[in-house]
């Protein structure tokens, strides 16, 4: 997914990464990404990658892979943009 005034998907290491928002956040170390599909993605604190978690805003766009944790689909190498 593209946002206005981005040039393109995001590559780290050759792989391209998905781009979203978040949707929410909680005093408990996780969060939600909003992927623009319907479908929201769980993320950990320990997926952050290049930022601390207390400086994530709602709204705030990342870029990030998706894996499967041992409840279900989860954003990994999650990086704000």
């Amino acid at each position: 997914m593209l946002f206005p005034g981005s040039t393109g998907p995001t590559k780290i290491n050759g792989v391209t990464m998905a781009e979203g928002t978040i949707k929410r956040l909680t005093d408990k170390g996780f969060g939600f990404i909003d992927m623009g599909t319907g479908k929201d993605l769980f993320f950990h604190m320990s997926a952050l990658q290049g930022a601390r978690f207390d400086d994530l805003r709602e709204g705030q766009r990342v870029s990030f892979t998706e894996g499967r944790g041992p409840k279900g689909p989860n954003a990994e190498n999650v990086r704000p943009l």
